[in-house]
C-alpha cells in the first residue's frame, strides 16, 4: 500500500489528485491491474468527475453548501456534522482499471479528494493489484 499526503486549504474543497495517483501507479510498474483508492477520513471522500473545466468543481461545492449547510440544527456537537454528511455522499473509495501502466479514466475525468472539514493535512491510501490475465 502506498500513501499520498494532501494539504487542503479550505473548509470545502475538491483537490485534483489524478497525477499523484498516476505517479504511484507508474512507480509500481504494473501494466494491467486495478487501482484501489481509499480515504481514511470521516469528513472527506473521493470522486471521479470532470477535470477540464474548473467551474464544475465550484458548482459541486456551491451545490453541496446549499443542500447541506454548515452550522444548522444538527445533533452532532463537534460543529462538523455537515462535513460527515457531505463525505458520505462522495464515499470513501474508488476502483479504477489500469491498462498499459495508465489509469483508465474517461477523456474528461479526473480523481478528486473531497475535503469537507478543512483545512487539514490528509492522506489517501492506494493499493495496486496486478491482473493475472487479460
Amino acid at each position: 500500500m502506498q500513501k499520498i499526503n494532501i494539504r487542503t486549504t479550505r473548509r470545502i474543497e475538491l483537490v485534483d489528485i489524478t497525477d499523484a495517483v498516476q505517479e504511484v501507479v507508474s512507480k509500481t510498474k504494473v501494466k494491467d491491474g486495478i487501482c484501489f483508492i481509499f480515504s481514511p477520513h470521516t469528513t472527506a471522500g473521493l470522486t471521479i468527475n470532470e477535470n477540464a473545466d474548473p467551474s464544475v468543481r465550484r458548482d459541486i461545492i456551491n451545490t453541496l453548501s446549499k443542500l447541506i449547510p454548515e452550522g444548522t440544527d444538527y445533533i452532532h456537537t463537534e460543529g462538523n456534522a455537515d462535513s460527515h454528511i457531505k463525505s458520505s455522499l462522495f464515499g470513501s473509495s474508488l476502483v479504477i482499471f489500469i491498462e498499459e501502466g495508465t489509469l483508465k479514466l474517461g477523456t474528461w475525468q479526473g480523481i478528486y479528494f473531497c475535503e469537507a472539514d478543512g483545512p487539514r493535512l490528509r492522506e489517501v491510501w492506494i493499493k495496486i493489484v496486478e491482473s493475472s490475465g487479460g
